[in-house]
């Protein structure tokens, strides 16, 4: 157990690289009570979280999740999060666990004018992560609508006296449900999963350690690595979750908190951009070591591990925007190393 942000956290159960490959071959289950969980209500709901997100939220449909990032005005960014559309004036927002107090700052500092509650449900609620490529078979014997969500759709069931919201999302690249249910009866509903499943092996626990390695082979970032304040979403390679004509033109939408910085950035170009890399040997690169090619240092490891799909170690980092060589050379101190530059993600389901 590892103290995260004010919870106590599971890093493993016990081997990293077996409950990885665990979540690969078959299923694993995460704790992942530790993030955040706000509620939106009101009739400008919708408005305020156009305001307050890069993504679009003006015409999403109820059952709908759309991945978005939060940025301060400059167009650095605060938080990545998910927004699930409950009913026109009705959203959920999952943010990161140590950016929560953050993030509801910058929520109450800027809502004036808007007519909407905003609810911190993150103590009462609990959140676990059942991700693998056998999950949604074993989710068939619960519910005949979760088989048939599509990724980043969500559906609300009653289970004995217990809203949960079931939804097609996870962080490993791997198919799976994320689920939000009260937190008095989080453990009688994962004991009943258990029980329910033959194949003890079908789905086990799974700790931190397992959920970093499987997100970096997935090439999905993480909030205080490849994102931070001091770094936009286009040069994370999140142009995607980015509306840059919000509230333009015939667009209804609510422009966003650090729109026209964004527009700007895409208009001049990025100064870094994010690549994976490959390594021979077997030591990881670790975030902060610095890229070279040559003499020069043209960029920074955000993340890295020895990656138990491949058998080799992987990282992602920045480098300069202008920067197409094929290698650099990782500094690890008092050894060099040379890295291939690779398209992201390094892994595929």
């Amino acid at each position: 157990m590892v103290d995260f942000a004010g919870w106590d956290m599971p890093l493993h159960y016990g081997s990293i690289i077996e409950e990885h490959n665990q979540v690969r071959g078959s299923g694993g289950l995460f704790d992942v009570s530790h993030m955040g969980r706000l509620r939106f209500k009101g009739k400008d709901a919708c408005r305020f979280l156009d305001h307050i997100c890069t993504r679009q939220i003006h015409g999403m449909v109820e059952g709908q999740i759309r991945y978005s990032l939060i940025c301060k005005e400059d167009g650095g960014c605060l938080d990545d999060v998910l927004v699930y559309c409950e009913g026109d004036a009705n959203y959920s927002m999952v943010c990161n666990g140590a950016n929560r107090e953050k993030i509801w700052n910058h929520i109450q500092g800027n809502k004036d004018g808007y007519v909407c509650k905003i609810k911190d449900e993150t103590d009462a609620t609990a959140m676990i992560a059942v991700q693998g490529p056998k999950v949604i078979e074993l989710f068939s014997s619960f519910s005949s609508e979760v088989p048939t969500l599509k990724r980043y759709r969500f559906v609300t069931k009653n289970l004995l006296i217990a809203k949960i919201m079931i939804s097609r999302t996870g962080y490993t690249g791997e198919d799976g449900v994320e689920i939000i249910l009260p937190k008095s009866f989080a453990k009688k509903a994962v004991g009943m999963m258990f029980k329910t499943v033959e194949d003890k092996e079908l789905i086990k626990p799974t700790g931190l350690g397992a959920r970093d390695s499987l997100r970096l082979e997935a090439g999905m970032p993480l909030y205080g690595h490849e994102l931070d304040e001091e770094t936009d979403p286009l040069s994370a390679g999140l142009k995607f979750a980015v509306k840059l004509k919000k509230g333009e033109g015939d667009n209804e939408a609510e422009p966003f908190i650090g729109q026209k910085a964004l527009q700007k950035i895409a208009e001049l170009g990025t100064s870094k951009k994010l690549v994976g890399l490959t390594l021979d040997g077997k030591r990881s690169p670790r975030q902060g070591m610095p890229l070279r090619s040559g003499e020069d240092t043209i960029g920074v490891v955000t993340s890295g591990c020895f990656s138990p799909t491949f058998g080799y170690p992987i990282a992602m980092g920045y480098v300069a925007s202008d920067f197409d060589g094929s290698t650099v050379t990782v500094d690890f101190g008092r050894q060099q190393h040379d890295a291939t530059v690779v398209p992201l993600p390094f892994y595929k389901a």
